[in-house]
């Protein structure tokens, strides 16, 4: 039985930043998460909105700990990821993957050894 992934809303900029925060350095209250960014930092109200934002489309959730909210990624960030590279071959490449490969290619991004994996992931799941 093959299992679906959850699907979540299209992602802001910021709210993509403040993801990665949370993938990267787990659970983290909003006081947190401001000394990670660069100065100028957002105003707290700004990044505790983005946060509560989030969890209104179901990618964080929080407990309570001594009266203030500790957020936690309930999105993994490969349910993000293939999302967004969807996103990107639709925006940018008509919907061709193999344009977005070929550009690739040109661009000398990849390999001829990670083509060679691409080609051995097709086929296997393929045979599955």
């Amino acid at each position: 039985m093959t299992r679906t992934r959850p699907t979540y809303p299209r992602l802001t900029e910021r709210e993509a930043e403040i993801m990665e925060m949370l993938w990267e350095n787990g659970p983290q209250f909003v006081r947190e998460m401001l000394t990670r960014y660069p100065d100028p930092k957002p105003h707290v109200n700004t990044v505790s909105t983005t946060v509560r934002i989030l969890e209104n489309k179901g990618y964080v959730a929080h407990e309570t700990v001594s009266g203030s909210h500790r957020y936690h990624a309930v999105a993994s960030p490969s349910d993000f990821a293939g999302r967004s590279l969807a996103q990107v071959i639709k925006n940018y490449f008509r919907g061709s993957a193999s344009a977005a490969v070929s550009a690739l290619v040109e661009e000398e991004k990849i390999t001829v050894d990670e083509l060679r994996q691409i080609i051995d992931m097709v086929e296997q799941h393929k045979n599955d």
